[in-house]
């Protein structure tokens, strides 16, 4: 079920953006135990007020787009831990103008985001048990949804971590992503779902987070030390 309206709304930044997700998750049944994981980066900065307006527990579930060879930016899938892997039909719809992208293509451009992932995988989870998720209701948070690539990539990796119920909820989706997620999630809360949009012209604020930010937040929410400044 998402949430609408009619007209446009710009969050001030993810935090307010976060909070207003928050109330709306407030008027769903919430089994306990609950934990938000945040996509990173910028779903991290919307999941942290979530978690703290739900009292739950705040983590974060690493997933990475798979960005077209030459142009990193334009996603042709995703993947997230141990081995997901998400080319779907949707994401290649919409490279129609290049020609068909050979397998062998692909995997090279997989294996490149294979690196980042298990990097940011060292660094925002390094000191923590492997994510127990079973018997949880698993909350999914991103800042905007797209394509729904990387989504879709964090629900299936919920999914086999044994989440008993997984909730997708970000302040803006596609009408396209909003499908796609909710046909594998158990349930969705966006609060706007236009159809022609970039996700930043919704946001007064929409500065790229740094890894150094997530931790931040990521220890903040567990009571740790915040980290030393990356070099």
């Amino acid at each position: 079920m998402n949430e609408s309206t009619s007209a446009p709304r710009v969050f001030a930044n993810r935090t307010a953006a976060g909070a207003q997700l928050a109330r709306a998750l407030k008027q769903r049944t919430l089994k306990p135990p609950v934990t938000v994981l945040g996509l990173p980066r910028g779903g991290v900065a919307v999941a942290a007020p979530v978690a703290k307006a739900l009292h739950a527990a705040l983590d974060v579930i690493v997933v990475r787009k798979v960005g077209f060879p030459g142009q990193p930016e334009l996603a042709i899938g995703a993947i997230a831990a141990p081995d997901i892997v998400v080319r779907e039909p949707l994401v290649q719809d919409e490279l129609s103008e290049y020609e068909d992208l050979p397998d062998a293509a692909f995997e090279r451009a997989a294996s490149e985001a294979r690196r980042e992932l298990e990097r940011r995988q060292q660094l925002y989870r390094a000191d923590l048990p492997p994510l127990d998720l079973s018997g949880k209701t698993a909350i999914l948070v991103d800042d905007g949804l797209a394509t729904g690539s990387t989504m879709l990539a964090a629900i299936r990796a919920t999914r086999a971590a044994k989440a008993a119920r997984i909730i997708v909820a970000a302040p803006i989706a596609s009408p396209d992503a909003a499908a796609l997620v909710a046909a594998e999630a158990d349930e969705t809360v966006f609060l706007e779902t236009p159809r022609l949009f970039a996700i930043s012209q919704w946001y007064g604020e929409f500065e790229q987070l740094d890894d150094h930010e997530v931790c931040r937040l990521l220890a903040l929410a567990r009571g740790s030390p915040a980290p030393k400044t990356f070099r």
